[in-house]
């Protein structure tokens, strides 16, 4: 089973894994596609591949530092404007925090705003610079200790905290692994462009979600992979539903059926923002997958500890995290409070569920 599979298995609908495909570029996308539908429609996406490109060359140009400043002001002009999202953010923090003052939830949320766009720029910003270039701006802990022995993989479980796009730096670190991931790629043909150049800037291979199905099995089963998962968000339709701060909602078992079906180490990995473009990129310890008789543990019990794993992190620093996706929504018709089991080495066609 692939992760396309795993996708389907749990009915994930996580949002794209690079905070390259963001909501800011939905937004874009959203409101120019109906103009490439026009008989100009080529002419219009170079414009926009032209002006993109330019605007992304001038950006890299920039300090670090100037970047992700000028990020953290449009997040806070965001915070203002953007009262869906606003209001989305704040019911889910009061849900999470319910002993905190009307107060607290408002600088969470203002901060969290700021936050994803100092995220949101840095990401134009990183990709290509190496770990000298950064210095002590970033720093990786347990990131080698959590490596299995060479010749097999790792499946890293890993969320929408701060900058979390950093994780494809660990491709510098330990140079002997292959790095991947997973993208969707955009609507529009300029956006998808531009952000695929980023994209091969990072040494990181990505694959296309919907496209790189066998790609993707094939790398998988060659070894010495690192493959990062971004399930922290909405598990669509055919989730486990389990509790998280204290909710339940639907949670993706992509990562606990890979792991299982490749017989591949397991673990969690969280950015963290120390100061003004700086992370702190925690990894481990690794989730068991098997017990100490050797015996498979159920995708159930392994998703409850990634789970708990996000909870942590979570309550460790709040305005971290991706406070603006609807996590908790309605449970599915599929969706029981005590789900059936799930075989992580039954195939399944892959399944697309929006968020």
């Amino acid at each position: 089973m692939c992760l396309a599979e795993a996708r389907a298995a749990s009915g994930e609908s996580q949002p794209c894994p690079s905070l390259l495909t963001s909501l800011a570029s939905l937004a874009i996308s959203n409101s120019l596609s109906l103009f490439f539908f026009a008989p100009f429609g080529d002419v219009l996406n170079r414009l926009l591949e032209w002006i993109l490109t330019g605007l992304v060359t001038v950006l890299r140009c920039l300090s670090l530092e100037t970047i992700a400043q000028m990020g953290r002001l449009l997040g806070g002009l965001a915070w203002r404007i953007d009262i869906r999202h606003r209001r989305i953010a704040v019911e889910n923090i009061r849900h999470a925090f319910p002993e905190w003052s009307q107060q607290q939830v408002r600088d969470t949320v203002r901060e969290n705003f700021r936050r994803i766009g100092e995220a949101y720029a840095c990401a134009v910003r990183i990709p290509g610079m190496s770990l000298a270039e950064l210095g002590d701006r970033i720093e990786y802990v347990g990131l080698k200790s959590c490596l299995p022995p060479l010749g097999q993989n790792l499946v890293v479980a890993s969320g929408h905290f701060g900058n979390f796009d950093l994780l494809s730096l660990s491709a510098q670190i330990i140079p002997d692994r292959h790095s991947a991931t997973t993208y969707r790629a955009q609507g529009v043909k300029a956006l998808e462009t531009v952000f695929q150049g980023l994209r091969e800037r990072t040494g990181v291979q990505f694959f296309e979600r919907r496209q790189g199905v066998v790609a993707m099995r094939n790398l998988f089963k060659s070894g010495n992979v690192i493959l990062a998962l971004f399930a922290d968000q909405h598990g669509g339709a055919h989730g486990l539903w389990l509790p998280l701060l204290g909710r339940p909602c639907s949670c993706s078992t992509s990562a606990a059926v890979i792991a299982l079906r490749y017989r591949a180490t397991l673990t969690t990995s969280f950015c963290f923002r120390t100061r003004l473009a700086g992370w702190r990129i925690e990894c481990g310890p690794n989730i068991p997958t098997h017990t100490p008789d050797g015996l498979e543990r159920s995708v159930e019990e392994i998703t409850r500890d990634i789970v708990v794993a996000y909870e942590v992190a979570i309550r460790r620093d709040p305005a971290n995290w991706f406070w603006v996706h609807r996590r908790w929504k309605p449970r599915s018709q599929h969706q029981s409070l005590s789900p059936p089991p799930i075989d992580p080495n039954q195939s399944s066609n892959l399944s697309e569920t929006k968020p």
